[in-house]
């Protein structure tokens, strides 16, 4: 019988510019053996997220890059299959962050056991995982809009733009959503209850932005950055709140964009209309995972919180349909199922 090898996606290489199917390549080694205190997991759901751009190096991140040869890193959902650990029994379900590969030993400090009696696991990536969280932080964190007043949320049907969304709508806001075509748009407006939908993709975009805006931004909450976040600047309205969630848009430049310079422009912004413009990392907000859970959990659970997730088949389908969310190709969460 053929001994089962686990299996790995490694960086094979650093990307120049936007990365590619070479940048990445599939190795098999022998399976870990956990020793006292740890365990073996299997990986059943494997996230795939755009920050992991940033941690191939060559782009605009100061997030540390990973080593050449290194297995991608990311969450996933795992199965305990072997346990030297009293916490954990096998058949657990857990969150771990064991990235683009088969097997991992753990000793267990980092995993999360998961509940699989009122959601799906796979909302532990997405919903109910770091892309809801980011929205959850962000939107009651770091911003305090005013009801009734606009909001805005860029890349707004994807995971964490979705939630934002969402979640502005419960606190009363007016939200504006904007997505690349027409079927993004409709899910915005149809599905989530956005108030108006803007379709970056549109040859009038410009006046689409104008119509959606009348009475301009008192919030935004940016995945995309660069073009994007140029083009809602002069609908900042006096002390908008601006929440960078991520710069999706440039995360494999390099070097400045040979346009025009914009920094004049929102420095008298600052000056003049006093907009605030907050981020953060999410590895320093993990202790609230147990407030985000207890919130939000039931709201996903009895439907109030919509979410959407694109599942791909095959490990060996992860570093193709990762390129994708970098051309706006996916719909969603994007997850690999591979056990």
């Amino acid at each position: 019988m053929e001994q089962a090898l686990n299996r790995q996606i490694i960086l094979a290489s650093r990307p120049d510019g936007d990365a590619t199917l070479g940048d990445f390549k599939i190795v098999s080694q022998a399976i870990p053996t956990p020793k006292e205190g740890q365990v073996l997991l299997r990986n059943t759901l494997i996230s795939m997220d755009p920050y992991q751009r940033n941690l191939m190096g060559n782009g605009s991140s100061e997030l540390p890059t990973i080593e050449v040869g290194t297995a991608m890193p990311g969450p996933t959902v795992a199965v305990i299959e072997q346990s030297n650990n009293p916490d954990f029994a096998i058949g657990d379900h857990v969150v771990s962050w064991s990235g683009w590969q088969e097997y991992v030993i753990s000793d267990g400090d980092e995993l999360r056991k998961i509940e699989l009696d009122t959601v799906s696991p796979s909302t532990a990536l997405g919903v109910l995982g770091h892309t809801g969280l980011s929205a959850w932080i962000g939107l009651n964190k770091f911003m305090s809009p005013k009801p009734g007043g606009t909001l805005v949320v860029t890349a707004a049907a994807g995971s964490v733009g979705s939630m934002a969304a969402q979640l502005a709508k419960l606190k009363g806001l007016r939200v504006v959503g904007i997505a690349g075509g027409p079927a993004k748009c409709a899910y915005l407006t149809d599905e989530l209850g956005l108030d108006a939908a803007v379709d970056y993709k549109a040859p009038d975009f410009a006046e689409q932005l104008a119509n959606a805006l009348p009475d301009g931004i008192d919030a935004l909450f940016d995945n995309v950055g660069d073009y994007m976040f140029e083009a809602l600047m002069d609908h900042f309205n006096r002390g908008a709140q601006i929440f960078i969630c991520g710069l999706i848009a440039s995360y494999s430049n390099t070097d400045h964009p040979q346009r025009a310079d914009h920094l004049p422009r929102l420095l008298s912004l600052f000056l003049y209309r006093f907009i605030e413009i907050k981020s953060f990392t999410l590895l320093e907000h993990l202790d609230e995972y147990p407030e985000f859970l207890a919130e939000m959990t039931p709201l996903v659970a009895n439907g109030t919180i919509k979410y959407s997730e694109q599942f791909v088949e095959g490990f060996e389908e992860i570093p193709e349909n990762f390129l994708k969310l970098f051309a706006g190709g996916n719909s969603g969460k994007l997850i690999a199922k591979v056990g």
